[in-house]
Parts: structure tokens; sequence; C-alpha cells
């Protein structure tokens, strides 16, 4: 049995997200788990970390660090385990740009790993992405290797990740796994929650805010037409593409107008294009849509991808022992295990990579 922890800080800028797993084999249980949330004026830096100067840039890398650091102390206090057990910490970093379809192929996540190493006195495997980008592919989605590890041996499945990007992963008895980013996830429904109640929620909880509105039809099929959903697979996406000025453009005077209007159809718009999307790519309909992420806690969410995923039964990744919110950094955790014991993490036919080949840079213990 071997212990690691994971690191993850979505494209929502909503908070850290650590997690400290047990495996052994193919098993895995989740022995504790947290969300630290960001200040809300560090968030609003994050989402405008593309704007920055290259000294600012740094600077928050280095913030950054000693954030993920410290949310890797605070969840080893609180579980009662002390670091010197820990084999490695997985950390993602936060991305504030993805481009691999651009002219040089590229992809950014800050939280600077040598500064993790330094505040817990652990291994770092850090820089996921860019291999797989210098091989060939996008860069993402990296969780198939995971969910084909996990939940690849029984029924098809959609393993569905609703974070700030919804990605999926269709994985199941011998089937060669499909994977993609879906589209925009929480990232704009929580943007809308914000601009519609003046900055006094961060998010829509429970997707309260977006059932008290009316949806836009037209408006979602003017969203659905954005050229990302007919791309086929290998392909993945982030806030490059759907942000706050496309959201503006496609949503129109009700944008402004009737915020809850807006939240109600992009709420809509999110579980309608992860149903189209499967009905488009999947190479066999699943038998299960498996949601994890904050997507989970938005009721008004499940309820339309419910309807709209329909023969497929829509749960929760709780009904399987894993906290939603705890799988994309249990994820990165299992990434940097295999890393650590040279072996390769991740699928490269689901990103596009021309091989496959062990992802992630390291930094290691101090001696």
């Amino acid at each position: 049995m071997t212990l690691a922890l994971g690191l993850m800080s979505g494209t929502s800028c909503d908070g850290i997200s650590a997690a400290l797993v047990r495996f052994h084999g193919r098993s895995l249980r989740v022995l504790a788990e947290q969300t630290q949330p960001y200040a809300a004026a560090f968030a609003q830096r994050l989402r405008q970390a593309d704007e920055l100067a290259a000294p600012a840039l740094s600077a928050l890398n280095m913030t950054l660090g000693e954030l993920f650091g410290h949310a890797a102390l605070r969840l080893l206090k609180r579980a009662g385990i002390a670091p010197r057990r820990i084999a490695v910490i997985g950390s993602h970093g936060h991305t504030v740009y993805h481009g691999p379809r651009d002219r040089i192929p590229s992809t950014l996540q800050l939280g600077e790993p040598a500064v993790i190493a330094e505040r817990t006195g652990l291994p770092v495997i850090a820089d996921f992405r860019m291999r797989d980008i210098a091989a060939g592919g996008g860069g993402a989605p990296l969780l198939p290797a995971f969910d084909e590890a996990f939940f690849g041996n029984g029924p098809v499945r959609a393993m569905q990740n609703i974070g700030g990007i919804a990605n999926v992963a269709v994985v199941g008895r011998g089937l060669r796994p499909l994977a993609f980013d879906t589209g925009p996830g929480n990232c704009l429904i929580d943007l809308l929650a914000q601009q519609a109640s003046r900055g006094r929620l961060r998010f829509d909880a429970d997707g309260h805010l977006a059932r008290r509105g009316c949806i836009d039809r037209r408006a979602v099929a003017r969203l659905w037409r954005h050229p990302y959903f007919r791309l086929p697979p290998p392909k993945s996406t982030g806030r490059e593409l759907f942000n706050a000025a496309w959201l503006r453009d496609m949503l129109g005077p009700r944008y402004a107008a009737v915020p809850a209007d807006a939240l109600a159809t992009l709420t809509y718009f999110t579980a309608y294009a992860i149903a189209e999307s499967l009905k488009r790519f999947a190479p066999k309909p699943p038998r299960e849509l498996i949601v994890s992420g904050g997507g989970v806690r938005n009721r008004t969410l499940m309820d339309h991808l419910t309807s709209l995923a329909a023969p497929a039964r829509v749960r929760s990744i709780e009904r399987y022992g894993i906290p939603a919110q705890a799988k994309e950094p249990a994820a990165f955790a299992w990434l940097a295990l295999r890393t650590l014991q040279g072996r390769v993490n991740h699928l490269p036919h689901t990103t596009g990579a021309r091989r496959a080949r062990i992802l992630g840079a390291m930094t290691p213990r101090a001696p």
C-alpha cells in the first residue's frame, strides 16, 4: 500500500483541492480531502493572469506554490499523517493558458513545484501536460488513464468531470477508451452567479439561481454552433475559447438584462453539450454517466443531465466511494506515483500524442 497526495486548482479559480489517497493495486481509498477556497481578490487575480506582465506572472507562480504547499500540509495535519509517510505529491498546478492548437503548441500551469517541495519536504511531480504536448498531443485530457485503470473493467461508462471545464472519458471492458473536453463546465456558470448576485455569491449553490430563470432555446442553438463542438476527439479546450466575451456575444442582451435567464440558459447548455457530445462521439452508448467535480453540487445541472443523457443513468462518483471534488487531485496523486515508478501515465490516443510517454517533471525531496 502506498500513500500519495494530489493537488489541483481548476479553471473556476475557486480554490485548491487536495486529496490524500492510499493505493493498493487497482484499488484506492481517499483518506482525506479538502478544498481551500481562494480569497475573492486572489481569485480575481488568477482570472486575469493571462493579462499579467512577466514579473507579476512569475511572482504569482511562487505565491501559488506557497498556497499549494500549505494546502498539502494542512491536509496531512487534518489526517494525522506525518509527511515522511507520503511517497509523492502530484500537483496539476493552475492553468493560465492552454493553446494546443496554436502555431507553436503550448500550455502553462503555475504553482512552483520547487516551493511545494521545500515547504513539505516531499518529492513533487508537476507539469504533466507539457510532455504530452511535446510528443504531439493536446496536453489534455489526462484523467482517462486514471479512469481506465479504476473503472475500465466494468460496463461502458462515461466518466464525466464537471470542473471549470468539463471533460469525459468513455471506458469499459473491451472498449478502447475515448476522451475529450466537452466544453465549458463551472467556470462560466460561476461567473454569471457572481454577476447576478453582484458579488455576494461565488457560485450558484445547488443551481438555485438557474432554477428561477427561463432557458433561451435560441441562445442554446447559438452556443452549440461554436466550431469546437464539431471537432472530433482528441481535443481539449479552456478559457481561451469559452470566456465572458464569448458568452456575451452568444447570449445577447439577456446576458446583462436578465441574469437569472442567462444563468438558466448556460446551465442547461452545459448539460446539453455533454449529452450531445456523447451522442456524437462515444463509440458505444454508455450505461452510466458517472459525474465528478463541483458540478455534482449543482442540482439543476444534474437534473438537466439526467433528462438529456437518458437512458444512461446519471450518478455521482460518490456512489463509488470517491468524494466528488477529490477525483481530480486523486487522479494526479496516481499519475505522480506512475511517474515515480517510471511507468506510462497517459493514454496517447486520447490526447493525440505520437507515442506513450511518462508525463511529469520531478522536483526531488531534499537530501
